[in-house]
């Protein structure tokens, strides 16, 4: 059977009805508390001849600038054109939803601006690194050695740890009424109105009142907004020390089971990843690739493994073993896929196929 060897990675997760319960600290977030972005502009030095050209005046007048800072100031910009070994670069680093304190390090990403065709063996000069508005203030200092995760592309690299926070990132303090929105992947009305009501049964003062309505209703601490949206009120007996409340509140369980969640396929192009959540199905059907040809090997009833009977096909059917109208499970897809000795990137494009044809029976993400 014809084989080539790549990476791929599938996770086939099957939730049973009275199974896992999550937090809701893990299906949502507090409003004001996302990601944070900081980015500078900066110079990397030590390359082999692979940098910006030094006439060029995108290179030529950051580099006079350093070099003036450090007492060594360039009588004539013309001075610098024969410079290889130098880079303007882009600095990117995200701040995560926790944020950061002063002195933490966080990953810095490096690509280049211009002309420079690899930052192989580069280092990046300090810079600071200020937040995405433009009059937004200094709040972290970048710099150190860049690494290449993928030796085939030159022109980004990482640098680990390679930003150091000055200041505090964090989000806007809670009051007394906060929101938190339901991450995308568990957005829906059903969602909503099941988290809330986990908080309301766990964190709010109901719980500890009985199980008349009226009251139940009268002390719920959540109510829904709209399909991500959900407002918490923190209990006027709660708001001198609303820490350990809004700690019951992101706690809560929440069984993922019972948020009635439509089967996902999600696929990552970029790292070759495909994740299945639930049994997804697909509609019967018949799959080509190319002119690859698959290789079944059946030994017949007297044969040996050195003689065995060899049945030579271009293509693979996926069905049931039921009615011809029962729909087939992703997995049988996937194996047939596995048969024809498809790579990553084309699984993904004829998942993608599927999806459009509406023979994929699930919601479909391109991360």
């Amino acid at each position: 059977m014809l084989r080539r060897a790549f990476f791929f990675l599938t996770l086939i997760a099957l939730i049973a009805p009275a199974a896992f319960a999550s937090k809701v600290a893990d299906l949502t977030r507090i409003k004001g508390q996302g990601e944070f972005k900081l980015r500078g502009l900066g110079l990397v030095v030590g390359l082999q001849g692979t940098g910006d050209a030094g006439k060029e005046p995108i290179l030529a007048r950051p580099l006079a600038k350093l070099l003036e800072n450090e007492g060594n100031a360039p009588g004539k910009i013309e001075e610098l054109s024969a410079a290889k070994s130098v880079a303007v670069v882009w600095v990117d680093v995200t701040i995560p939803e926790i944020g950061g304190r002063s002195d933490d390090r966080f990953d810095a990403y490096i690509s280049t601006v211009y002309s420079a065709t690899s930052l192989k063996g580069g280092r990046l000069i300090l810079v600071p690194l200020r937040g995405p508005l433009i009059s937004s203030p200094v709040y972290a200092m970048a710099n150190g050695s860049i690494e290449l995760p993928d030796p085939s592309i030159t022109t980004s690299g990482r640098i680990r740890g390679g930003a150091q926070l000055v200041r505090d990132v964090m989000g806007p303090e809670v009051g007394d009424t906060f929101e938190i929105y339901i991450h995308p992947y568990y957005s829906g009305w059903s969602s909503a109105q099941k988290i809330a009501s986990a908080i309301n049964s766990e964190a709010s003062p109901q719980s500890s009142l009985g199980s008349d309505p009226s009251v139940r209703q009268a002390t719920s601490a959540a109510t829904v907004v709209d399909e991500r949206t959900i407002r918490v009120e923190i209990p006027e007996a709660e708001r001198a020390a609303k820490s350990g409340f809004i700690a019951a509140v992101m706690a809560t369980n929440v069984r993922v089971a019972d948020l009635d969640l439509p089967a996902q396929v999600i696929v990552n192009p970029r790292s070759g990843v495909i994740i299945i959540t639930g049994d997804v199905e697909i509609s019967p059907g018949l799959v080509t690739h190319k002119d690859l040809i698959i290789n079944t090997t059946t030994p017949p009833p007297q044969a040996t493994p050195q003689n065995p009977l060899t049945e030579r096909n271009r293509f693979a059917t996926v069905n049931t073993k039921g009615r011809v109208s029962d729909n087939a499970r992703l997995a049988d897809l996937m194996a047939a896929m596995k048969q024809l000795d498809v790579s990553v990137g084309d699984q993904i494009e004829i998942l993608e196929m599927l999806h459009k044809t509406g023979r994929l029976h699930a919601k479909f993400v391109i991360d």
